[in-house]
Formats: structure tokens, sequence, C-alpha cells
């Protein structure tokens, strides 16, 4: 028998089959999966293998688990380069401007470089970083902030008001034709100087939100068109050097005003396949990867630091809504009820997911709605009766596109489309390179279905529900519903923060009532480690915080 083990490893039908007759045994298995389990997803993924269509190759604080093995390196003993850390992550940067990256894994890595009055911590708040403290008027129109003193950029330069409103102003669109370069700053009216040391920053209508907006980052005056090559900023680390598709370097910033980082050297080797990345690990030219798949846990606990969270995304199958069949409710609500959320994270995950049901991950512990998983549960007749209702009582055909140096996304979209072939409906995957997710499906929206994952930017409800209303730059689904669009514009403006939850939450059951997606879940995620590292702070939000991390 083929094991699913080695085919969610990306081996082709017949390198399994000599694999299998050169080892001649089981692979072990981590996990709660019985023998039955291993055997069905065996055989549902490899018939929904043969349908994958290849377009281009390559394309509050986290519960943590910690899965020791047996290494042999010693404590204490630092590789023979030093004390850096080589990082293996899946996803090139698309900017190295922090005004103008939209990628989640671009602000994950720039998070160590950049810092704006305040920064996320790892309980989903914001703390002050080049500000010290701030105050927000009693109107909430208007929110104050002290500088901080002794804060330096990476050119050795200090900080200045006036490159805190040049960064401010940049934000708001200065240099963009007015058009905001970051959407929250469409609020803003205006940034003025308050005395020395204080700047003042206008809203056009109350929000409680927006001090989570001023983690934008602070640049030195007028440097923008510098950013995207040579990126100065105040974190913890300093750039070096970048080469596209390959590796980005960062040294430790001694002239850091907060703790200094543990590490003199970080590079960022960028490597989008799954399997290569765990060479990477094994052969020791890696000693750490991110946002692997957990089914990796078993073929390197033995030898590595295996710490498992959640990704803080929502996974789902997105649905381009102003496309057909996708324009009917019926069509959306019928695919819902055809998909078995669970099994799709036992097949994934190892059963290690949290299903989720709405555009908000559970790290959002106030807002998450969590019985919204179970609106829609798996009934194959009632999704056949909704597809006759809207006119498809066979079914139909479709595709579903899904970025190719995520395995978790291709692999999901293989299980939903054989989930989906139950009720009719034939779905062909295809795997694309991550820079054309971008461009094709998430800024120019030409595609039917895609599995991903939506992060936050900012640890807010408005940053994950905003992005559906009609007009917004961001809605690549092409979601409109009125009912929603009006309760997030009072869910923004109010400043009852219990009158904002509530909103939020009737919000998510609007998406979840009109089904503007098929919402799965919040991807369970492993960070592997050589065995002498440690200091793996794990946020609420899309941060990789390389600061804290040291050798043993």
């Amino acid at each position: 028998m083929i094991k699913f083990y080695q085919l969610y490893k990306g081996y082709s039908h017949n390198e399994i089959q000599l694999r299998e007759l050169q080892r001649g045994s089981d692979i072990p298995r981590k996990g709660r999966s019985k023998m039955p389990r291993i055997m069905k997803r065996a055989l549902l993924l490899l018939t929904a293998a043969a349908m994958l269509l290849t377009v281009l190759g390559g394309c509050g604080d986290g519960t943590t688990q910690s899965i020791d093995g047996a290494g042999s390196a010693e404590s204490g003993e630092l590789p023979a380069d030093g004390n850096s850390v080589t990082v293996g992550i899946a996803q090139d940067l698309d900017s190295l401007d922090p005004h103008k990256a939209v990628n989640a894994g671009t602000s994950e890595v720039l998070f160590n470089i950049f810092e704006g009055l305040m920064k996320a911590s790892p309980d989903g708040g914001v703390i002050p970083a080049v500000a010290s403290d701030y105050q927000m008027s009693d109107d909430g129109l208007s929110y104050t902030f002290t500088l901080r003193e002794g804060v330096t950029f990476h050119n050795g330069n200090k900080v200045t008001l006036e490159d805190v409103l040049y960064s401010l102003e940049r934000c708001a669109g200065s240099e963009n034709d007015g058009t905001p370069l970051i959407t929250a700053f469409s609020n803003v009216t205006g940034i003025a100087a308050d005395g020395e040391g204080r700047v003042v920053v206008s809203l056009a209508t109350p929000s409680l939100e927006f001090i989570n907006a001023m983690t934008a980052a602070i640049i030195p005056k007028d440097s923008g068109d510098a950013m995207a090559t040579a990126p100065v900023g105040t974190g913890p680390f300093s750039f070096v050097s970048y080469q596209p598709q390959n590796s980005m370097e960062v040294v430790r910033f001694d002239g850091y005003w907060g703790e200094k980082a543990k590490l003199d050297k970080v590079t960022f080797k960028i490597i989008t396949d799954t399997n290569t990345l765990v060479m990477g690990l094994k052969g020791g030219t890696l000693d750490m990867v991110i946002h692997l798949p957990n089914t990796v846990s078993a073929e390197v606990a033995q030898d590595f630091t295996v710490l498992q969270d959640t990704m803080k995304l929502v996974q789902a199958l997105y649905l381009n809504n102003n496309v057909k069949p996708f324009d009917d409710v019926r069509v959306r609500q019928a695919m819902y009820y055809a998909i078995n959320v669970q099994e799709v994270i036992d097949f994934v995950c190892d059963g290690a997911g949290v299903p989720t049901g709405t555009s908000m991950y559970p790290a959002f512990t106030k807002y998450f709605v969590a019985e919204l998983a179970e609106k829609y549960p798996y009934d194959v007749q009632k999704a056949k009766d909704l597809l006759a209702q809207a006119g498809y009582p066979n079914g139909f055909s479709m595709t579903i596109a899904a970025p190719g140096n995520y395995r978790q996304h291709v692999d999901t979209a293989l299980v939903l489309s054989q989930q989906l072939a139950a009720v009719g409906i034939t779905a062909e995957v295809q795997e694309v390179p991550w820079e054309n997710w971008v461009q094709d499906i998430y800024k120019g929206r030409q595609y039917e279905a895609t599995v991903s994952g939506i992060a936050a930017s900012d640890m807010t409800a408005r940053e994950m529900l905003q992005r559906y209303t009609t007009d917004h730059s961001k809605n690549f689904i092409n979601f409109s519903d009125a009912e929603f669009d009006s309760v997030v514009e009072q869910a923004m403006t109010t400043l009852d923060t219990e009158e904002q939850v509530a909103l939020y939450q009737r919000a998510q059951e609007i998406l979840n009532e009109q089904v503007g997606s098929l919402w799965l879940q919040d991807l369970c995620d492993l960070v592997v480690m050589d065995r002498r590292l440690d200091g793996m702070v794990f946020y609420a939000t899309y941060v990789l915080d390389m600061s804290t991390i040291y050798y043993k």
C-alpha cells in the first residue's frame, strides 16, 4: 500500500513505489490517527494528487508544545560560524519598505528591523517603543505620543520629532498622491508636533483601535525611496543585505534602546519547498525553520526541538463572489455543507488545527465566535438540495488555486476537491508560485477559488473584518453586504468597548450566514530548531521575534 506520509512529502507515484520496495516497512507517524484513518487518508490524497495541475514550479500568548529529541550537540556549543543562526522561510519578501510591504511573511521578518511609536506584544496588545507613552482624548479623536529619549536609528542618528512626523505623514499618503500606504491612516486628518518631543495624531472619526496602527515603522526623514534597497529602522537588528529569492541578512544593533538581541547575526534563507527546508535542517545548512506542517514532526523530533503553535491566520477556501456560480449564496452554502472541516484538519494537521467558521482566528479571544464553526455540519444531501435549488443539480466544474510554497494549503485544496466531488462538483487544483498568487489572485482578483491564509497586520478585529466591506481595497473575495458594511462601520467608530465587541461578533455572523468564503481553520504551525537554541516566543499576531533566540 502507498503510504500517506510519503505522498504528503511530494514524491511521485513511481518514487513512492520504489521507496516502498526499498524500505519494506511502515513509517512511524506522530499523532492520534489510527490505521483505518491513515489508509483512508492515503487513498483520498492519492486520488486527489492525480487531479493536481502544476501551473508553475516552486512557486494572546499562543499555547506551545515542545518536543525534544536526542540530538548530539552539547549545550553552550556554538556553531562553526559563531553566534549566528540561519532561518529557513518559505516566502520571499515582497518589499523591504515597511510601509509598502503586503505579505504577512514579509512583515514577520521586518519586525526585527523596524519599530513604530508602539510595537506588538506577545499577548496581542501593543506596548510603547519609539514612544515612551501616549494618551487618547476622551472623544477618541486624537492620540498624543511622547517620544522616548535615547532612541537611535541603525545609522547612528538620533530619532527626532521630524523623523516621526515624516514617517507618519508618509503612512498617511504624503508621498503617494494622498492615498494612505497603511489603511488605518485613512482616518487621519492631522499630524502635528505638540511642544518638545510630542506628536498629536487627529482622526476624522473616533477609534479605540487606532493605537494598533501606531506600530507603523518610524524611519529617517526623507528616506522613503531608500527603504526599498537599504532599510534603516530602530529595531534590535540592522539590515546588511538582501538577495531576492535567496536570503536576507541582519546583525545585532548594539545601539538598540531596549534589551539587546542575543544573536550576533541572523540569515533568513528563502526556500519555498517543504522537503528542501527539512533537508536543510538535517544537513546542517539551516538552524531553524518556521511554518512547517505538523506532518513532519515525527521526521525531525528525534534530533531537533519542535515547538507547536497555531499559525495565527485563517485558512479558508476563499471564493470570488463576483464569479458564477459563487455569486449565488445557495451555492456557497452548499459547498460548506459538502465539506467535512474536521476531516480536513485531521488529514492536513493531524487534528492539531483549530476550526474557525469565521474570518477571525482564535487568538482574538474577545471577538472570536467559536460556535460559528458548527453552523454548517457535514451534510451531503443538504448540499445537493441547495445546488439543485440554485440550478446546478449535477454540480459544476471549478478551479482551486493554492500557493505551492505552503504545503498545507495545497494539501487542503486536494482534500477539499475530493469532498466536493461527492456532490458533483469537480474541482481541479492548481499549484501556483507565491508571487503569482499575490499578483493575480490577491491583488488582481483573477480566480474562481483559492486556499490560503489571511493574517492580521495588527491585532485588531478591524483588520480582519474591514477588508470584506464592499469597496475595500483588500476585499479580494468581492464580498458585498449592506448590513455587514454598516455593522463594521459602527464597530470601528464606537467608544463603548462592549458594544464594539458585540458589533464585530455580529459582523462575523453575517459573513458566516452569507458564506463569504468557506472558513476552515487556524493551521497548526511548527517551529523546528537546533537543540542548542532556545528562547522562542510566540506572539498572538504574525510575528517572528529573533531578538529572544539564543544558544543555551
